[in-house]
């Protein structure tokens, strides 16, 4: 083809993709319109219970403590009397022990790890009652002092409605999870007016894939979220900063690298302190034989105790974070309220009270931003610009690491203080952070949990897809055609090579490759003589072949 043919080859195909357009907008169009109007009210409904959920623990907070000002609240806690400070996180965490003994009854308070594994094993579904029980926990706690944020809660009560519709609607995996990510956008940016951060973190944290056919219905449903936040509190910034922030940035970039591997230390420190508190009050209530509905009051008890001197480490801890944007804490002030935060946020989790980590990553990232803002510009005045710029790049950077989500932490930073000007600087911290973070964690708090159930999402899919696959449902029974040979089945079960019926696939394919054997015997213990019975046989090709399947439609979906 000669040179002077290309732009009629060109012309002709122009006709031919609109013509492949108009066609997909008639067969695709109306049910692809009807998904988006689902998303709209998805996120109308997810809006609402975010501001509901959030309303309702400023209610309760003003009733208790008498405070006008939610985010006033260590202020107005400063000047109950001491009794006072100690009793209300207590009777909030014996209310909450008596729900999760009595409720929920496994003692775990659902959150958003919970969401991010509905999300890939259980077609964008999470738990019902155990989800209603859990938030009504994490609104009594937030409500009496507990260190903890309110994110966590208001994602699985979204969770919860999408759910709901999923189930109604008889949703598949692609649409339940897409439906999972709008109702988490909505509720994000409900939350914390910030309508791209929203979007961003259900792509990043829950869905954890950027497919192209999930993000209209998810922008649809964030902007409905951030226009029900809006409408009750109007286009304010959760955090003012004093003035504008400047950077000196090819003298003072190195400082923030630093900073974001300081950041990533302390978010390192923050989530094994949660993990190990909840091991050793695990381990101390077995000792004891403590009734597990006291738990919660335990940790209540030892709040308020530390409240009495330090009641900035109570509640989601937002006047403290203003605090410290604004530089309004001394040196000494802020490493002792990290040190203090990361304590009461420790307790409040091992207690196991409910509540989420954002909140609390974001003060203590201001915390230790501004501490190292304050020696930075101390040791270089001539070569530094303002110390607050290091707290909201510190804010950024611990909690980018803490939720693994590098690029929704760094967007909701800027939308929560409305400083757009400071974004190289708060980026490079950010990167640092979780570069470090993700290294010795498994990738997130949230990932960190789910592995410490034995779940392996961080690996990704070609790791936790093995679990979705019973062998039991995977196995040739005795009576089906190409079924395994009894004899060799009984043969192969005294010589110990076979597998329970229970089992997943990622029980079962290592035995494959320990055997090299073409089947595995698939058992289940008798209860009434404790013998083993045969049920049938795995064979190697049928594993193969449903593990396979698994990761092309997982492909399939996150390349869409």
């Amino acid at each position: 083809m000669t040179a002077g043919q290309e732009p009629s080859r060109a012309g002709a195909g122009a006709p031919g993709r609109v013509r492949r357009g108009l066609d997909f907008l008639r067969d695709r169009g109306p049910s692809q319109i009807q998904f988006w109007f689902i998303a709209l009210l998805i996120g109308i409904a997810a809006g609402f219970a975010a501001l509901v959920f959030r309303l309702g623990i400023e209610w309760l907070q003003a009733a208790l403590y008498g405070v006008d000002d939610p985010n006033l609240l260590a202020s107005f806690a400063a000047d109950l009397e001491w009794y006072w400070v100690i009793a209300i996180p207590m009777l909030g965490g014996i209310v909450v022990g008596g729900i999760v003994h009595w409720v929920i009854g496994d003692g775990r308070i659902r959150s958003v790890a919970d969401v991010i594994e509905g999300a890939a094993l259980n077609e964008g579904r999470v738990e019902g009652r155990a989800g209603v029980a859990s938030a009504l926990c994490s609104w009594i706690t937030l409500s009496t002092g507990g260190s903890s944020g309110r994110e966590g809660p208001v994602v699985h009560i979204a969770a919860m409605i999408s759910s709901k519709v999923a189930s109604l609607i008889n949703a598949d995996g692609i649409t339940g999870r897409d439906l999972l990510g709008c109702a988490v956008a909505a509720a994000v940016s409900a939350s914390f007016n910030a309508p791209i951060a929203g979007a961003l973190f259900a792509l990043e944290v829950i869905l954890r894939h950027s497919a192209l056919h999930a993000f209209a219905p998810i922008a649809i449903a964030s902007a409905a979220g951030t226009v029900i936040n809006r409408l009750a509190f109007g286009d304010v910034t959760e955090f003012r900063l004093p003035g504008t922030t400047t950077v000196e940035f090819y003298l003072e970039l190195p400082a923030f690298l630093v900073l974001g591997l300081v950041c990533g230390a302390v978010a390192v420190v923050t989530m094994r302190a949660i993990f190990v508190s909840d091991d050793i009050a695990s381990a101390w209530q077995k000792r004891l034989g403590l009734p597990y509905f006291l738990r919660p009051a335990v940790a209540g008890t030892l709040l308020g105790i530390m409240a009495i001197w330090y009641p900035h480490i109570i509640g989601v801890g937002y006047e403290t974070t203003s605090l410290a944007l604004t530089g309004s804490l001394s040196t000494h002030e802020a490493v002792v309220f990290v040190v203090l935060k990361v304590a009461a946020l420790a307790i409040t989790m091992a207690g196991r009270m409910g509540g989420g980590v954002f909140s609390p990553s974001l003060m203590i990232g201001a915390l230790t931003g501004l501490a190292f803002g304050l020696i930075a510009t101390g040791l270089f005045p001539n070569q530094s610009g303002s110390h607050t710029l290091y707290a909201l790049a510190g804010m950024g950077a611990v909690a980018a690491a803490v939720l693994g989500a590098p690029i929704s932490t760094t967007l909701i930073v800027f939308e929560l203080t409305g400083d757009w000007q400071t974004g190289l600087a708060v980026m490079v911290s950010v990167s640092m952070s979780t570069a470090l973070a993700s290294r010795i964690v498994d990738r997130s708090f949230f990932l960190t949990q789910i592995e410490r159930r034995n779940v392996h999402l961080a690996a990704g899919p070609q790791a936790y897809l093995l679990c979705m696959f019973k062998v039991q449902n995977l196995m040739r029974k005795p009576t089906d055609l190409g079924a395994a040979d009894t004899e060799t089945c009984l043969s192969m079960i005294e010589k110990g090579v076979s597998v329970n019926a229970a089992a997943t696939l990622e029980t079962a394919l290592p035995r494959f490759e320990e055997t090299g054997a073409a089947f595995l015997p698939v058992v289940r213990r008798s209860p009434e003589t404790g013998s083993l019975e045969l049920e049938g046989a795995l064979f190697h090709v049928d594993a193969l072949k449903a593990y396979n399947r698994a990761l092309a439609a997982t492909a399939e979906e996150e390349h869409s």
